[in-house]
């Protein structure tokens, strides 16, 4: 048995791992980085880049077929799924090699292979071969895939998204459990390949929307292009030669079957911490989540544990799993004297088309009596009319107290970009005059945005210390 004794260990090599090495190297402590699987990121691996990379074909097959409304007609296209899929796979090998390479790169004696758990409040047994004694632990274990019954008693015949990257060719048709942002993205991308998608969820929603003005701008517009049975139970999922037959009740209890070549469960993730043992450490798990966890600090009460990454469960975003990964291993130095970090205005972007966001509040979080509401409908905006790409609602939200941006709800154009905009004008606290008091280029699709935000200085009926002097006028805005 090998016996180690460092200031901090750290659960998992991911994004936010890796960060809180480098903070723990810079404050001179000694680690040890533990892995149980492969080295490479989730978002390297299994999520942001090889996702990304199926949404790239399949937006180019799309633009093909759509080409004919500018009067250009490309005629009867291919798709070559095993050269889209062999792409996918190539560019996502070259992105996991730099992690893998990086992480390679840092010294042997500092890197354990191995799954942990806790035989104490800071002592951790890898496997039977190594037990490590630190002053801190930074736990950055990761998610996995939530596989909801029935789907559990046939695992080995469903596919998760990690799965779909690993496709040889593509099938005839499959079904998505779940209608969130990686059922959507990946579901919207097969179909543009030539897929026949079903999308199934257990609610009402399309996406991470809570206002429900821009849910039904959603519902109305996907519903009209893709295949949603909503409000559904699934409680059959049986293996044929077919493929896989399931048999669900819609919202008026009726009764359906169909059978589909193959079928994706994208049902949600779940934080990678029941086998840790935490108990032994003194820490406090409910339903699968750490209990008394501060997202300031990342520890998790007052013990000499941080929590960190898609382990938190808070944001399972990259750069907020990097953030965490970097507070995480500060704080495990300072231990016990641990200091509270301002974290970043919250930004999420799905990839669908048109494009999602939320920046800021949402709606949900939000008293509508202290927020005024303006917004933009994409469907005569002037730079979308002319790209072909008119359709989506944008809400942006303010408190009428002190006119400041705090939130928005974004179904759109190139809203990737946009709410980046925003979500650093929020970050800046920012007036809704302030804003626009900014330069706007015209035609481009950021006009839209300076309508919403007219809408909302209108709706704000501001003065004194926020009144705004907006001399831009322009046609097709």
């Amino acid at each position: 048995m090998i016996a180690k004794k460092v200031d901090v260990a750290i659960i998992g090599a991911g994004s936010a791992g890796l960060n809180a090495r480098r903070e723990i190297e810079k404050a001179g402590g000694s680690w040890v980085l533990i892995e149980s699987g492969a080295y490479g990121t989730t978002c390297a691996r299994v999520g942001c880049m090889p996702s990304k990379l199926l949404i790239a074909a399949a937006d180019a097959a799309h633009e093909i077929t759509e080409a004919e409304k500018f009067g250009i007609k490309a005629g009867n296209i291919t798709i070559d799924d095993q050269a889209v899929l062999g792409r996918v796979r190539s560019e996502r090998d070259r992105f996991v090699s730099f992690v893998v390479a990086d992480t390679e790169a840092l010294p042997e004696e500092n890197r354990v292979i191995g799954r942990a758990k806790f035989i104490g409040a800071t002592q951790l047994q890898i496997d039977d071969h190594t037990q490590i004694d630190a002053n801190s632990v930074v736990i950055a274990s990761g998610s996995s895939p939530v596989i909801p019954h029935p789907f559990d008693k046939i695992r080995e015949h469903i596919i998760i998204n990690d799965d779909v990257f690993m496709l040889e060719t593509l099938p005839k048709s499959m079904a998505v459990i779940g209608t969130g942002i990686i059922g959507l993205e990946l579901g919207m991308a097969l179909s543009r390949l030539g897929v026949q998608m079903t999308f199934f969820g257990r609610s009402n929603r399309i996406g991470p929307f809570t206002d429900p003005a821009v849910q039904s701008s959603v519902s109305e517009l996907l519903g009209s292009q893709l295949d949603f049975h909503l409000c559904t139970k699934i409680d059959q999922a049986d293996v044929t030669a077919e493929g896989i037959t399931l048999g669900w009740n819609g919202p008026n209890d009726e009764r359906q079957i169909n059978t589909f070549e193959k079928v994706l469960v994208a049902a949600g993730r779940r934080p990678n911490l029941l086998d840790l043992n935490l108990e032994s450490a003194g820490a406090q798990i409910h339903n699968g989540s750490i209990l008394n966890w501060n997202a300031q600090t990342t520890q998790i009460g007052d013990l000499p544990l941080f929590l960190a990454g898609d382990a938190s469960g808070h944001r399972l975003l990259l750069h907020e799993a990097s953030d965490e990964g970097r507070i995480a291993g500060s704080n495990s130095m300072l231990f016990p004297n641990v200091m509270a970090h301002v974290r970043r205005t919250p930004l999420a972007i799905a990839f669908t088309d048109p494009q999602m966001a939320l920046f800021g509040k949402s709606y949900a979080e939000l008293d509508p009596q202290q927020i005024a509401i303006g917004e933009i409908d994409y469907a005569s905006q002037g730079r979308a009319r002319v790209m072909g790409k008119n359709a989506g609602l944008v809400r942006l939200y303010a408190d009428r107290q002190c006119c400041r941006l705090i939130g928005g709800e974004m179904f759109g154009p190139r809203v990737e970009h946009t709410a980046h905009l925003l979500a650093w004008a929020c970050q800046q606290q920012l007036t809704i005059n302030q804003l626009l008091e900014m330069p706007f280029y015209h035609p481009v699709i950021e006009e839209g945005i300076r309508t919403a935000l007219r809408d909302l200085s209108e709706k704000l009926k501001v003065s004194g210390d926020c009144r705004c002097e907006d001399m831009a006028e322009s046609p097709g805005t």
